[in-house]
């Protein structure tokens, strides 16, 4: 595979190629599959957010209920902007829409590990799936005031508040071996990108002794405490940025349609729903169906481009997606999860199939969009490489009007943050 040196160079590939990977081959980790930081975004978003509008804390912390975060929902045709709280969504949408939600649920993927000298490291894990070859994708971190910043080697445009701390080289290479909880281990082997390092992990077996997770697939069985999920339910914690106040319980990470384990971190656009605002929708007669794609580790300092990852299309969801469509319904996929998902497993002419596999589909304003007609999502930065597939969701006009919307309005950013609907 190619190197993608930026994202204006990413869209023009996307727009002669169509972007389009199924994503069914057994792993989508390749060797030199790497996404360079972006240096740029497109054209440029031009708009900064002001640090004082990160969420720091869960809406609960606020005093909220979930679904009292604040929706400003921008509307395609017209341009029009109104401002709302996540529960007058069954009043927004209409009977016969479909919301598409990511059933996947939040990993406690953060571990604490110890370098060779001693020094304390952060590990964050990409995947509790590995690829083909038994390994998996890891980020080393350092720990910095009850959180974690970057490594400077892996960090282009620090924040204001980061630019002090950013002065220790990373640690990673081949052969380097970290030291995790409870007699675990694990053993860097190469890099994938600047940020991201294929790992082997030693986990204790069920005897006491570390067993390694081998390619060899005629190796004995493992017991449950030698998957790496089972080792990070033991020994992890969610992930968190600096951005966060202090350590949340996983629960606050997780969304109310969480049914299957193995995201690194919150497909959080699904935050703002309760069960009460579901039973909403429902009486309104808004159809809601499931997806599920296993997200990696963000880049919230470097914005690379994504990488690949697991996603599965049940075969009700993609028959219920084509039905609305062909009824004069409207697709709205809840987060950017959704979106790649769908967009995944759907034919050129838009028609979903049932999928599943690895997915490293990137979708830009080139490539479009074949099977969703709307889409609910958290507010991204400046230099996100998602803002490629709001644009090619909604169009960079709405775009333009809603981020100076919300930063005028003070609407809040990141995974405990305010939401955004973008409609037709």
């Amino acid at each position: 595979m190619m190197l993608i040196r930026d994202i204006a160079q990413l869209a023009q590939i996307a727009a002669g190629s169509g972007a389009s990977t199924r994503g069914t081959g057994e792993s989508g980790f390749e060797q030199d599959g790497a996404f360079p930081a972006l240096d740029a975004f497109g054209g440029g978003f031009d708009f900064s957010v002001p640090d004082e509008l990160s969420a720091h804390a869960p809406a609960e912390a606020r005093g909220l209920r979930r679904d009292a975060v604040r929706m400003l929902v921008g509307r395609r045709d017209g341009l029009g902007l109104a401002h709302h709280t996540a529960a007058d969504l069954p009043q927004v949408l209409r009977p016969g829409d479909l919301l598409v939600v990511n059933n996947s649920g939040t990993l406690p993927a953060a571990l604490s590990g110890t370098l060779p000298d001693g020094t304390p490291v952060a590990v964050h894990v990409s995947s509790a799936e590995p690829g083909a070859g038994g390994e998996h994708l890891v980020e080393l971190r350092r720990p910095h005031a009850g959180s974690t910043v970057p490594y400077a080697a892996a960090r282009r445009h620090p924040s204001r508040a980061d630019k002090g701390v950013l002065t220790v080289p990373s640690p990673a290479r081949p052969g380097l071996e970290i030291t995790l909880p409870a007699g675990a281990s694990l053993r860097l082997t190469a890099a994938f990108t600047k940020r991201l390092w294929y790992a082997r992990f030693r986990l204790p077996s069920g005897g006491g002794e570390p067993s390694v997770r081998e390619r060899d697939q005629s190796a004995p069985t493992r017991t449950a405490v030698d998957t790496v999920a089972d080792y990070l339910g033991r020994h992890g914690k969610p992930i968190r940025y600096s951005y966060v106040d202090r350590d949340w319980p996983l629960s606050a990470y997780q969304t109310v349609f969480a049914a299957e384990p193995g995201s690194s971190e919150m497909p959080s656009a699904a935050r703002p729903f309760t069960l009460e605002l579901v039973a909403a929708l429902v009486s309104r007669g808004v159809l809601i169906a499931p997806i599920t794609l296993h997200t990696g580790v963000a880049s919230p300092e470097l914005h690379e481009a994504p990488y690949a990852e697991r996603y599965r299309v049940p075969e009700s969801t993609a028959r219920l997606v084509n039905h609305v469509r062909a009824s004069g319904g409207r697709v709205i996929a809840v987060g950017t999860t959704a979106v790649r998902a769908l967009e995944s497993a759907a034919d050129p002419d838009g028609k979903v199939r049932a999928a599943d596999g690895w997915t490293d589909l990137i979708i830009t304003p080139e490539r479009g969009v074949r099977a969703v007609d709307g889409l609910l999502t958290g507010w991204h930065e400046p230099r996100a490489s998602h803002l490629l597939m709001l644009e090619a969701v909604a169009g960079r006009p709405l775009l333009d009007l809603c981020y100076a919307e919300a930063i005028r309005e003070r609407y809040l950013w990141h995974e405990f943050g305010d939401v955004n609907l973008l409609l037709p």
